[in-house]
């Protein structure tokens, strides 16, 4: 998938849903959001899960350091690209997403801000590795954001400790491009059936 094509998603709709077992997939499924986040499976079903996601009409996207099997080496991120319909990986390896980049898949890179030094970090791992987007946990610190959001050229997406609406709003108002959450209570305000 192209980079422009998928800012056009989260730009359409910032709520990104994040599977993480088969009930939050069902959740993911029924949510009115473009893109879902894979954070769960293993070699067998992989191909299914993501298969699920493209059939519902929405774009996968997996985190391929959670599929259970998979190596953290340049091979897993062909598999995901040939095996399944993801559109992109998440990654806190460099070579991973920069081979993903190479085969034409989406390539986010997950930071945990724990502290100040992980925080500094990001800058030089972003040059080194130059992932299309970030995804920075927790999400829930719009003064991080803002900073992240002013400092990078590249887009942001807040994960992690997005519980309500008001966490996702100071998110994306502090200039996160989009959110990704798991919580079946938030995403259920999303739903094609509420």
């Amino acid at each position: 998938m192209e980079r422009t094509r998928f800012y056009e998603l989260l730009d359409a709709c910032p709520v990104i849903a994040a599977a993480k077992n088969e009930e939050s997939l069902r959740h993911s499924l029924d949510a009115d959001c473009r893109v879902v986040f894979v954070l769960y499976g293993n070699v067998a079903n992989i191909p299914d899960i993501v298969g699920r996601i493209d059939e519902a009409g929405k774009t996968p996207v997996v985190h391929i350091d959670l599929v259970d099997g998979l190596a953290a080496r340049e091979p897993a991120v062909d598999y995901i690209r040939l095996r399944t319909a993801a559109a992109g990986i998440i990654s806190t390896k460099g070579m991973l997403l920069k081979r993903a980049r190479e085969v034409g898949l989406i390539a986010i890179q997950r930071f945990f801000l724990l502290d100040s030094m992980a925080l500094t970090n990001i800058e030089k791992q972003v040059k080194a590795n130059q992932p299309d987007l970030i995804e920075v946990i927790p999400g829930a610190m719009p003064k991080v954001i803002r900073g992240l959001a002013q400092g990078l050229a590249l887009p942001v997406i807040a994960g992690g400790l997005i519980r309500d609406r008001e966490d996702a709003e100071n998110a994306l108002h502090a200039g996160a491009k989009a959110i990704s959450c798991s919580s079946a209570e938030f995403l259920s305000h999303f739903s094609s059936h509420s």
